[in-house]
Parts: structure tokens; sequence; C-alpha cells
């Protein structure tokens, strides 16, 4: 089923709009802004998963075990200290 609304274009969206369906992208102006919606719509959904999903690993990581800052900064100079050893890196 199609809805026939009423919209308002900026000079500049109407343009570009134009422009597609001259060059033969599009049927029409309402075509164009038909797959812009679509787009849209599309990035919308898109990004609500993604917001799903980083909510879920957050989940499990606050689920989990933390380590000090103190023990990470430990970590992290024994590995800096291997991959300088291994690469022949001196500070």
């Amino acid at each position: 089923m199609t809805v026939k609304s009423s919209i308002s274009l900026t000079d500049d969206q109407h343009f570009f709009a134009k422009t597609l369906v001259n060059a033969g992208r599009f049927q029409s102006v309402s075509a164009v802004l038909q797959q812009g919606v679509e787009l849209l719509r599309q990035q919308m959904e898109s990004e609500a998963l993604e917001r799903a999903a980083l909510a879920e690993v957050l989940k499990h990581r606050r689920a989990g075990k933390f380590v000090s800052g103190a023990k990470m900064d430990a970590r992290l100079a024994r590995m800096l200290t291997r991959k300088r050893q291994a690469h022949a890196v001196h500070n």
C-alpha cells in the first residue's frame, strides 16, 4: 500500500533528487525519498542491534572478574618487555 504525503525539501535536496531522476537512477523524486527513508530505517535498526549486542557484552563483562589497575599495568609492562625483546627494540 502506498500513502501519499506532503513534504518540504530544501532547494539543494530537491536539486539533488531531480539530478538522480534525470540521470535515470530513480523513476521519480518520490522514489528517491522512499529509498532515503528505507536506508534510514535500516541504519536505525542496525544501530539498535549494535547497541543490544554491546549491552550484552557489557553485561557479561560486568559479571566477570575484574583486574586492578596495578595488575593491568604490570601485565602491560611484561607484555611490552617481551615484545621489545622479540623485536630487538631498546628503550
